[in-house]
C-alpha cells in the first residue's frame, strides 16, 4: 500500500523536485549561445535551433499533459529528467548541426513532459490527505502556501543556476591554464563553456533518483499501449473544452497569454538597452546576465509573498491575482517611461520597473494556480497546467515578432503594459467565478464527474 504523505512532507518534496529540475536549465542559459557559436554555428543556425526547441514544447504541451493524467506523474517526470540529461550531454559534446537539433528536440520534449506533473502530484497528494483527515486544515490555504513555495523554488533555481553557469567558465579561465588542460585532457571534446551543461546532466541524475524514491503515487490500473493512445486525446479534448467553456479557466488562460506577451517583450528588448547603457556588446551581455538573475530573484520574492498578499486582501486569490498583474503593468509602464531610442534615460528607475515586472509575475502565479486546482479534478490537472503553459508560450511566440518590428522607445513597453491592464480587468467585478475551497459532497466538477462523498 502506498504511504499517505502529510501535506508538509509533500510540500518539501515538491519544492526539491522543482529546484532540481530547473537548476540545470539555469546552468546552461548564460553559455548556451556562446557554446553553439564556438562550435561553429552562426546566429541564423542558433535561431533555428531555438525555434526547434520552442515548436517542440508547443506541439507536445497538451499531449504530454494528457499522458501524465493517464499514466501517472512519476513516470512522466522521470522521463523528462532522462531526456534533459541526454539533451545537456549532446549540447556539451556535440559539434554538428544535426546533433544540436537532436539535443533541442530532447530538451523541448523534456520541458513539455515536466510542465505540470510535479505540481499535479503535490495537489493530488494534499487533496487526498485533506479529504481523508477532517483535522488537516484548510485546503485553500495549504495549496496557496505550497504552490507559492514551488514557484519560489523554480525562480531561485534559475537564479542560482544562471549565476553558477556564468561563473564556471570564467573561473576555469582564472587558474593556470585550467581551461587549456581541460581541452587537452578531453581531446577537445570538452571546453570550459560546455562544463555547465555537463554539471546540469549530473544534477539531472540526482533529480531522477529523487523522483523515483520520493514521489509515491497510489497504484493505477494497468493500461495497454492502445488504451494510452486512446486516453491521451480524450484528456486533451476535455482540457480544450474546459478552456473554452469555463469562465474562470478562460480568464486564467487569457491572463497567461498577456503575461507571455509581456515577458517576451522584456526578454527581447532588454539586452539591447543593456548594451546601450554598458557601452559595448560584451559589457551589455554581462549586465543582462545580472539583470536576468535579478529578474529570477524578483520572481522568487513575488512568489514567496503570494500567500501573504492574498491574506492581506481578505484571503481572496482573485484580488491577489489582480494586484500581481497590476504590479507587472506598473513595472512595464515605468520601463516605457524611461525608454529612449537605445538605452535607459534613468537606469535606476528602469531597474525598479524591471523588478516590479517580475515581482508581479511571481505574486500572481501561485494564486492563479490555486484557483485552477480547485476548478479541475485530478484526471485533468496536468492537462490544464499544460494548457496554461501553452497559452503563455504561444502568446509570447506571436508577440515577439511584433515587438521586434515596433519602433524603439516607449511604444512596445506601453503596449505590453496595456495587455496586462486588460488582463487585470478580467479579474475586476463581482462576476468572477470563485470555486469553493472544498467541493460539496455529491456535486459535480467541471469534467462532469461526481465528487467523492
Amino acid at each position: 500500500m502506498t504511504p499517505r504523505l502529510a501535506p508538509a512532507t509533500a510540500q518539501r518534496r515538491f519544492v526539491r523536485v522543482t529546484f532540481l529540475f530547473w537548476f540545470p536549465i539555469g546552468l546552461y542559459i548564460p553559455s548556451q549561445v556562446l557554446l553553439l557559436t564556438e562550435r561553429g554555428m552562426g546566429l541564423e543556425a542558433v535561431g533555428a535551433l531555438f525555434a526547434v526547441h520552442s515548436f517542440t514544447v508547443a506541439a507536445l504541451e497538451l499531449p504530454t499533459g494528457g499522458l501524465s493524467d493517464v499514466l501517472g506523474r512519476r513516470g512522466v517526470l522521470a522521463a523528462a529528467g532522462a531526456l534533459l540529461a541526454g539533451a545537456l550531454t549532446l549540447l556539451a559534446l556535440g559539434t554538428g548541426f544535426s546533433t544540436f537539433v537532436a539535443a533541442m528536440l530532447l530538451a523541448g520534449t523534456a520541458r513539455a513532459l515536466a510542465s505540470g506533473p510535479a505540481e499535479a502530484w503535490y495537489v493530488d497528494t494534499v487533496q487526498a490527505h485533506v479529504s481523508s483527515d477532517a483535522g488537516a486544515g484548510d485546503l485553500a490555504s495549504e495549496l496557496r502556501v505550497g504552490l507559492a513555495r514551488g514557484s519560489t523554488a523554480l525562480a531561485l533555481a534559475l537564479a542560482a543556476g544562471t549565476s553558477c553557469g556564468g561563473a564556471v567558465p570564467w573561473l576555469l579561465g582564472l587558474g593556470p591554464d585550467l581551461g587549456t588542460r581541460l581541452v587537452d585532457l578531453t581531446g577537445g571534446a570538452v571546453i570550459p563553456l560546455a562544463v555547465p551543461m555537463l554539471l546540469g546532466a549530473v544534477v539531472q541524475v540526482v533529480y531522477l533518483l529523487h523522483v523515483a524514491f520520493a514521489l509515491p503515487e497510489p497504484p493505477r490500473a494497468p493500461v495497454t499501449f492502445g488504451e494510452v493512445l486512446r486516453g491521451v486525446p480524450v484528456t486533451v479534448r476535455r482540457g480544450l473544452r474546459l478552456g473554452v467553456g469555463d469562465a474562470l479557466v478562460r480568464r486564467l488562460l487569457l491572463s497567461a497569454g498577456a503575461a507571455g506577451a509581456a515577458l517576451v517583450t522584456v526578454e527581447l528588448l532588454t539586452p539591447g538597452r543593456a548594451a546601450a547603457v554598458a557601452g559595448t556588446p560584451a559589457s551589455g551581455a554581462l549586465l543582462f546576465a545580472g539583470l536576468a538573475c535579478a529578474g529570477f530573484a524578483s520572481t522568487a520574492a513575488g512568489s514567496a509573498l503570494a500567500p501573504r498578499i492574498a491574506g492581506m486582501l481578505g484571503g481572496s486569490e482573485v484580488r491577489a491575482v489582480r494586484a500581481g498583474i497590476l504590479t507587472s503593468a506598473a513595472g512595464l509602464l515605468l520601463l516605457g517611461a524611461t525608454a529612449s531610442w537605445g538605452g535607459w534615460t534613468s537606469p535606476a528607475l528602469a531597474a525598479v520597473g524591471y523588478g516590479l515586472m517580475y515581482v508581479g509575475i511571481g505574486a500572481s502565479g501561485p494564486n492563479k494556480n490555486a484557483l485552477l486546482h480547485r476548478r479541475v479534478d485530478s484526471a485533468g490537472r496536468a492537462t490544464a497546467l499544460s494548457f496554461q503553459s501553452l497559452s503563455l508560450q504561444g502568446a509570447g511566440a506571436l508577440a515577439g515578432p511584433g515587438a521586434a518590428e515596433l519602433p524603439r522607445g516607449p511604444l512596445p513597453w506601453v503596449l505590453a503594459a496595456g495587455l496586462l491592464l486588460v488582463a487585470a480587468g478580467l479579474w475586476t467585478g463581482r462576476r468572477v467565478p470563485v470555486p469553493p475551497a472544498r467541493p460539496a459532497p455529491g456535486s459535480r466538477d467541471v469534467s462532469g464527474r461526481p465528487t467523492p462523498r
